[in-house]
């Protein structure tokens, strides 16, 4: 009996064990699945609330209609007006941040000494950093005004205003996906090329930039999406008229965009209204077409990726030419390159001074183009680093002007008693206390939210599951999640969380709109700081008879800690500057006391900036602080993210 015990004792215990890992693996199996199921109800509310408007105005109409009239008698519901002045001001930001990132990115990764860089790099992924709220506001208070005196308008609130701080926000993806880019060519293409002749400039611009083009390309159209789905800037100085400019290169033309249509109007329509639906329906349109983009980019990326997978063998020489024997690889590309650059300066010329643009640019790019063999290798390398280290310059110029004009401004009303009083007289007077906790209170719920379902579904794909058709379908779930507009996340939180659930404007509303907005963040850098421990470990783990989930808790997770921090901490300065998303579910302008429960609303800097700016006349000081602290917050907590993935690659290169 006694032996017969002995024997079932751990057959139990294994049992036991086996129940208890497949658990655990069903728990991170539904985490990861959750970002799917996140994409399939946003885009299901969006449809329900918006199929009404395609019913009634039908499809065409609705897509092409000239006038956006819903308050009007009758009331028309066109948004072709709409999505031309999205489709404008997106393609002004690319003309004007394609060229500073792609220079900006090959100096970072090809140029600048280890010791610039390590500056470099951080101070531009601080403009990732800075809440759009913040742009908005230098946009509206400087950049409006400076376009209103210099060229002699009634106001500045324009096209060129609005396609202006959408470069300047687009330029940290462009610059990061760039550079990753450019860094992933085989080092053996550039050694090869400097070793038969080559300059520095020969080997970057006909072997390094052509080798990473798929990524440049990826990069321009992640940017791209970034400046359509973006809300409170375009909608703080773009003056928000629904008209086509005229003529249509007339960047000193107000417009109005898809985002800040939504942002205008979705705080003031009844519920179930015909203008109710419409708004939703132009949520529809935007998130399609940001999912086309975002789509189109992981497809690009993709291939990428395969083709950085593929064996050695076929990457140790120079990349295998297409053409027929005695042609150069790199004529064709050169050309089309320089054709590409005609069409593309052009298209900024033209749209600042019209026919005149087009011939000026045409002519000396033509000019540059016939004349290149007469100018040595050595003054055309001279020539080219001075534009690229000049627009890295002109980057980081971009970014002291902001920080200098809203330290500068709003440092001598950072006070005590502003720092601890609520506010008095619409904000004027007073404070924004209860404005900080409300934003602390947002971010922390939303990182409780998302830190465990986020950490989950990294941990499923990278540690329970191979490359499927179930590991892609979450890895696009989670990165279609990621591209959604912000402005979409709060009109989802508004139409489930706010309306179908009945949660009301409140804190838990908010912090959920959050969670799914920052989710997708947490998963990308788990899942890579997983990837990042050694196979070794694992196995030497398995091999002394730890289970899977003891292995993963107790040898992969602690060296993957600072990574997953890292994402965490990124994820908290994200979720601390938006304001789209929770405009239709959390907040309220003025509040004296702090909320007592998560079902009442609360305050939030990014949204009391935004209404200090838009709304309250008389409230400089105020409005200045509000977006200091608002900064300081934010950079603040980007900063620590970057100390800690510094510090961690110094361990991992000890």
């Amino acid at each position: 009996m006694g032996a017969g015990h002995t024997q079932d004792h751990p057959s139990r215990t294994q049992k036991w064990l086996g129940a208890k890992e497949s658990a655990i693996k069903t728990v991170w199996f539904f985490c990861a699945i959750f970002a799917v199921i996140a994409i399939f109800f946003i885009l299901f509310f969006l449809f329900i609330d918006g199929y009404p408007i395609f019913l009634q105005a039908g499809v065409w109409d609705f897509l092409t209609g000239l006038s956006w009239n819903p308050t009007g008698t009758p009331p028309s519901y066109g948004i072709f007006t709409l999505i031309v002045g999205t489709l404008l001001v997106t393609v002004g930001a690319m003309v004007l941040a394609v060229p500073f990132g792609i220079g900006s990115a090959l100096f970072i990764s090809e140029l600048a000494p280890p010791r610039v860089k390590a500056v470099i790099k951080p101070a531009i992924e601080l403009l990732a950093g800075i809440p759009s709220v913040v742009y908005g506001f230098f946009g509206l208070i400087i950049l409006t005004n400076w376009i209103r005196i210099s060229f002699d308008v009634p106001t500045g609130e324009s096209w060129l205003a609005g396609s202006i701080l959408l470069g300047i926000m687009a330029l940290p993806t462009i610059i990061s996906v760039s550079e990753d880019a450019i860094s992933s060519v085989p080092k053996e293409f550039r050694e090869g090329s400097l070793a038969v002749g080559a300059t520095r400039w020969q080997t970057l611009s006909r072997v390094m930039v052509p080798g990473a083009l798929s990524g440049i390309t990826a990069a321009i159209i992640l940017g791209t999406g970034r400046a359509i789905g973006e809300t409170m800037a375009v909608l703080m100085v773009t003056g928000n008229a629904a008209i086509i400019p005229d003529p249509i290169w007339n960047v000193l033309s107000p417009i109005r965009t898809l985002t800040g249509t939504l942002g205008i109007e979705m705080g003031e329509v009844a519920i179930g209204s015909t203008h109710y639906h419409a708004l939703f329906g132009v949520a529809v349109v935007l998130l399609v077409i940001t999912l086309v983009v975002n789509l189109l980019a992981m497809v690009i990326l993709g291939r990428i990726k395969e083709k950085n997978m593929a064996p050695a063998k076929k990457r140790c020489g120079m990349p295998q030419s297409p053409l027929p024997e005695g042609r150069s690889w790199h004529a064709p590309v050169t050309r089309h390159l320089f054709w590409v650059l005609t069409g593309v300066v052009s298209l900024a010329m033209r749209a600042i001074a019209g026919l005149a643009g087009f011939i000026v640019t045409f002519l000396v790019l033509s000019g540059i183009y016939l004349i290149k063999a007469r100018i040595s290798p050595k003054i055309a390398q001279k020539i080219a680093f001075s534009l690229i280290v000049a627009s890295v310059v002109t980057v980081l110029l971009i970014l002291g002007i902001i920080l200098f004009d809203i330290i500068s401004n709003g440092l001598p009303y950072l006070t005590w008693d502003f720092l601890t009083q609520p506010p008095r007289d619409l904000g004027r007077e007073g404070g924004i206390f209860p404005a900080i906790v409300g934003t602390l209170y947002l971010t922390l719920g939303a990182i409780a939210i998302a830190l465990p379902l986020g950490i989950g579904a990294a941990v499923y794909l990278n540690e329970y599951t191979k490359e499927g058709r179930m590991t892609r379908l979450i890895r696009t779930g989670a990165d279609l999640l990621n591209g959604t507009p912000s402005i979409v996340f709060g009109l989802f939180g508004f139409a489930f969380l706010v309306i179908y659930l009945k949660f009301g404007v409140s804190l838990v509303a908010g912090q959920i709109t959050l969670a799914l907005m920052v989710l997708p963040t947490i998963i990308r850098t788990t899942e890579e700081a997983l990837k990042s421990v050694p196979s070794s470990v694992r196995e030497g783990s398995l091999a002394l008879g730890a289970t899977k989930w003891q292995t993963i808790r107790k040898v992969v997770l602690p060296p993957a800690a600072p990574g997953i921090i890292t994402g965490t901490i990124l994820s908290v300065g994200r979720a601390a500057g938006e304001t789209a998303p929770i405009m239709f579910t959390a907040v309220v302008f003025s509040q004296r006391y702090l909320p007592s429960s998560l079902f009442q609303p609360v305050m939030a800097l990014p949204y009391h900036l935004f209404i200090l700016a838009t709304n309250v006349p008389g409230a400089e000081g105020n409005k200045y602080g509000t977006a200091l602290v608002l900064l300081i917050l934010v950079i603040a907590i980007y900063s620590v993210a970057i100390a800690v993935r510094n510090h961690y690659h110094k361990i991992l290169r000890w």
